[in-house]
């Protein structure tokens, strides 16, 4: 088929494809050491872009973890403002997970460490603070990671990294009039790997492609320009039970999926992968007819697949069963809860429940190995990809229909369309930690941003009040204070009727403020007001129910 630059042929968009994809490099081992800082790229020629990246200018190394290994990362934050970086997926302490709470100050380092619980799959990295994820990760700040284990390795698969097993780090950008990268602006670049107009050599086999859906919004529709199947083999969470044979598979922002190409046959041969996006209605971002944003409703080929000789240990055939999954039964489950999408239009950001995120309210609170349904409606106009932190989950139904094959396996993002509902099952083990939270979110990164997520805590399971064992649990977050505003975590054993006053003195002993009781309610948060204090330190005293009191020393600068 004849490619002409930019060239429309009914809802197909073609372009010139003239640069080499580049592969990540590697790291792996158990001790890794990443940078984030800004620098520079010439996407185009003569131009200098402002970026973001991992080790490098744009995108981040791809980092191999081994299932069992304990791995210990130094992450240097060189930029000139604060980030986070959140390993996406990955089944990791609330302290280790990268979440807005954990934030690596400009020109500090953060040292996480953890087992790699996870099975062999394709996971990825990218910041995650509050109100900058999308502004960071459009600049460039992303990478993929890599989960091996022996289960996987003793299976017909292709595994030889940038020969026939290729990550495809696929992203929409928007360059504006001075090139530079714009989060605020519309689509007008696809690009794979951090490569504009991207071609790829591959050999004539099996080739194993580990694709993320790395777009701040767009949904991609994936196949080729002959429409030929391939076959899909893992989700979010690792390979599925069996291959499922499909032409298309749909993506959603912050989604993966393995798919094994058979090229077989083929040298010499050119293909054109493509995102199908006029097969989407208008509620799908990325769809509609091709409006607002370029490539709305346009099917678009974004990468050209050069196919060349044979490996010299080729892989022509893959295995027929890959994983065991045995799914928690709904009469499992020791909890439910509901959560629904909301808000649209002008004046009406998308939100959770009905409310935007408040970084110091946990929205809900889980108990340690309980196995929990979560139903997500959406009750919007737009589909929104749910991602929940922590674990992986199982699709029980989508608007009461069971999940197609090659979505039976592990996720940890599902797209919940507009004015439907998407059931899940879980369970929350391993990790428990009253003060740091977990983050659950729509992974569309605008409206992350916005206020379209909530937090939730995972706590030991409940014991008998006995005050004098929990009075030193009380804390107060951050100390030393610096905004005036006092945020008091207290133990989450407290009865949620029970009622809690607060009294602040100063060194001498001297009653400054008072604050009335309260009912401690379902959170383990208390938040003060203290906006004409002076610096210095004083003492927090913390009654409850009238008669139990804890004391804490606090520092106001």
């Amino acid at each position: 088929m004849k490619k002409l630059f930019f060239l429309l042929i009914p809802n197909l968009l073609f372009a010139q494809f003239t640069n080499e994809l580049s592969i990540p490099p590697t790291l792996d081992g158990t001790t890794f050491n990443l940078t984030i800082d800004e620098s520079t790229r010439q996407f185009f020629a003569g131009q200098t872009t402002q970026t973001i990246g991992f080790n490098g200018d744009f995108l981040g190394p791809t980092l191999i973890f081994k299932q069992g290994d304990a791995i210990d990362i130094t992450v240097n934050n060189a930029l000139d403002e604060p980030t986070t970086v959140h390993w996406h997926g990955m089944h990791v302490s609330p302290e280790d997970d990268g979440g807005p709470h954990t934030i690596i100050a400009a020109g500090a380092a953060w040292n996480p460490d953890f087992t790699v619980l996870d099975r062999a799959t394709t996971f990825w990295y990218h910041p995650h603070l509050h109100e900058k994820t999308n502004e960071h990760v459009t600049k460039g700040a992303a990478g993929l990671i890599i989960i091996q284990s022996t289960a996987e390795e003793a299976l017909t698969l292709p595994r030889t990294y940038g020969e026939d097993d290729i990550p495809l780090i696929i992203q929409c950008k928007s360059f504006n009039n001075q090139n530079q990268l714009d989060e605020r602006g519309n689509d007008t670049h696809f690009m794979v790997n951090g490569t504009l107009d991207p071609y790829l050599e591959v050999p004539s086999q099996m080739v194993r492609f580990r694709v993320i859906n790395g777009s701040n919004e767009r949904v991609l529709n994936l196949g080729f320009e002959d429409d030929r199947t391939f076959y899909q083999i893992g989700s979010d969470g690792g390979l599925l039970t069996a291959p499922v044979e499909l032409n298309r598979v749909r993506l959603a922002s912050g989604e993966r999926a393995e798919l094994v190409v058979n090229f077989s046959g083929e040298s010499g041969s050119t293909l054109g992968m493509i995102t199908y996006a006029s097969e989407f209605g208008p509620g799908i971002p990325g769809g509609g007819g091709g409006g607002a944003q370029g490539f709305d409703g346009l099917d678009t080929e974004f990468m050209e697949i050069r196919v060349g000789d044979q490996t010299a240990s080729p892989v022509t055939s893959i295995s027929m069963a890959l994983a065991t999954h045995t799914p928690w039964n709904e009469s499992e489950a020791d909890y439910e809860r509901e959560i629904t999408m909301d808000g649209g239009g002008p004046g009406n950001p998308f939100s959770l429940d009905n409310a935007l995120f408040d970084i110091d309210l946990i929205n809900e609170q889980v108990t340690l190995d309980d196995i929990e349904i979560w139903t997500i409606t959406n009750n919007t106009g737009l589909a929104h990809p749910f991602h929940i932190h922590d674990v992986q989950f199982y699709i029980l139904d989508k608007n009461g229909v069971a999940p197609p094959a090659n979505e039976q396996g592990l996720k940890d993002v599902v797209l919940v369309e507009a004015n439907q509902s998407v059931r899940f099952i879980t369970k929350f083990e391993d990790f428990a930690d009253p003060q740091v939270p977990y983050m659950y979110h729509c992974h569309i990164l605008p409206h992350e941003d916005g206020g379209m997520m909530g937090q939730f805590v995972v706590v030991e399971e409940e014991v008998a009040l006995n005050f004098e064992e929990i009075r030193k649990q009380f804390r107060i977050y951050p100390n030393p204070v610096t905004d005036r505003i006092i945020r008091v975590l207290m133990p989450d054993q407290l009865d949620p009727q029970s009622t809690v006053g607060f009294t602040i003195f100063d060194l001498a002993g001297k009653e400054i403020s008072h604050f009335p009781s309260t009912v401690c309610g379902p959170t383990n948060l208390k938040v003060l007001y203290l906006e004409e204090y002076n610096p210095g330190i004083y003492t927090l005293s913390v009654l409850v129910d009238g008669q139990y009191e804890s004391s804490m020393r606090m520092i106001i600068k």
